[in-house]
């Protein structure tokens, strides 16, 4: 390896070790870890997708590689060995999951240990390790149950009982796929899908093939002819039919993708978030789509609107476990506690979003969750409340033109990472319930 070649591979590493730590240590998000990397912000966008892939990758295998780790390596670390287990981590994904050559791995892995004053000890230890893990590492890997040993327990437990073990696997598997970039447009989707070089997806989303280069970057972005949604997400907005001349208010708004949908759509908008900061987000993107909407930042909670409404759209705070495709950090900073939390806030906020519907309208209610408490039972415990007042409209695949796997039984909206859309694989994990206000 070249001597500019090396420096430039160290660096990669440099980054990726940066990131992990934030992830795995301080428990930041990976898109705040990797705005956070002095490192990766010095290197050209080729090397920062590297590392960024490096990271993503030991994520996704972290279970899988946790049990490779153990079986080469011949007693746990001691607790003062600085970023060894975090070098052990990038080394072992590069060599199994990556396909890195192993000599570069395993010699820029013993370059980064020493560059960390705790991992500087261990330096044998790490070339002798992920030698092994060269050799042997792919035939242990062969042995192992990666659906289950990359799913934290807690979460595992959680799928089994809410959708059962066969479907648990389907979903674990499909967080090891990198996902495709999904992109709505307000008109004319299958032209963009040419222009964009595409697959027009049903319900007009857009995949965009992998490593279509940098969003900002590519044909239309600029001009706001579409914005980034991926097509689960554009789903819930499609249960409100024709809005056209309607009075919506979309409830947790930022980013914007379903403000944006119903501007498209001809609706009367208004867009509230509690955060002014995400809402500046929001106010670019509808200022790069030209739309117009009504942007309020307040407490979904306090609003003092009542039955104003034709719609109402309440993408509720939830644990997003239905994201774990592009997201693969969060079962790493979160242990599911927090998700008694939330289902409390939901039902608040499910109450506050029903003294904005008019009498006739509707409401849609979702989250970006796989878990049964932040959908179907957050929907059914409403109904028991405010069943006088409200009554399940029941999504009908053929009627709604939604495809009939997205639909349950009872009426609820409800994708899984593992299902199909079209003749593509893979979106994110949505629920979504729709409900009318009797009058």
């Amino acid at each position: 390896m070249a001597r500019g070649d090396s420096a430039k591979g160290l660096a990669v590493r440099q980054a990726a070790l940066e990131i992990l730590e934030g992830i795995l240590v301080r428990k930041s998000l990976f898109e705040e870890g990797l705005a956070a990397s002095k490192i990766a912000r010095t290197l050209e966008p080729r090397d920062r997708a590297f590392a960024s892939a490096i990271v993503l990758s030991v994520l996704r295998h972290k279970g899988e590689i946790d049990a490779v780790l153990v079986s080469f390596m011949p007693k746990p670390l001691p607790r003062k060995s600085g970023l060894t287990l975090l070098v052990f981590f990038i080394g072992i994904a590069q060599l199994l999951f990556l396909d890195v050559a192993p000599h570069a791995a395993i010699d820029l892995c013993v370059s980064l240990a020493r560059l960390d004053r705790g991992a500087a000890h261990f330096t044998g230890l790490v070339n002798a390790v992920l030698r092994r893990v060269a050799e042997k590492g792919r035939e242990r890997l062969e042995t192992l149950d990666g659906a289950v040993l990359n799913t934290p327990d807690w979460l595992w437990q959680r799928w089994v009982r809410s959708h059962g073990e066969e479907q648990a696997r389907l979903i674990a598997a499909s967080h090891l796929v990198e996902p495709q970039l999904d992109v709505s447009v307000a008109s004319l989707p299958l032209e963009w899908s040419v222009r964009l070089g595409g697959t027009l997806l049903p319900g007009g989303s857009i995949r965009l093939p992998l490593g279509a280069g940098p969003v900002d970057e590519l044909p239309g972005y600029s001009g706001g002819g579409w914005w980034i949604q991926d097509a689960a997400s554009a789903l819930p907005v499609r249960l409100l039919g024709d809005v056209a001349g309607q009075k919506v208010i979309d409830l947790c708004a930022a980013p914007g993708g379903k403000t944006m949908q119903l501007c498209a759509a001809g609706a009367d908008v208004t867009a509230v978030d509690l955060s002014d900061e995400r809402l500046d987000r929001l106010r670019e993107n509808l200022e790069r789509q030209k739309f117009k909407a009504n942007v309020i930042a307040a407490d979904a909670l306090a609003l003092d609107m009542p039955g104003q409404f034709d719609g109402v759209v309440l993408d509720a705070p939830c644990s997003a476990t239905g994201t774990l495709r592009r997201h693969p950090e969060l079962p790493y900073i979160r242990d599911g506690l927090d998700i008694g939390p939330l289902v409390k806030l939901q039902t608040r906020m499910l109450k506050a979003a029903a003294r904005l519907v008019r009498p006739g309208g509707l409401l849609i209610y979702c989250t970006c969750s796989l878990e049964i408490e932040e959908g179907e039972k957050q929907i059914d415990g409403f109904l028991s409340a405010f069943g006088m007042d409200f009554e399940l409209t029941p999504v009908r695949p053929v009627e709604d033109g939604f495809e009939s796997n997205f639909v349950t039984v009872e009426g609820y909206l409800r994708t899984l990472p593992c299902m199909t859309i079209g003749a593509k694989s893979g979106l994110d994990g949505f629920f979504a319930a729709r409900l009318k206000r009797k009058g």
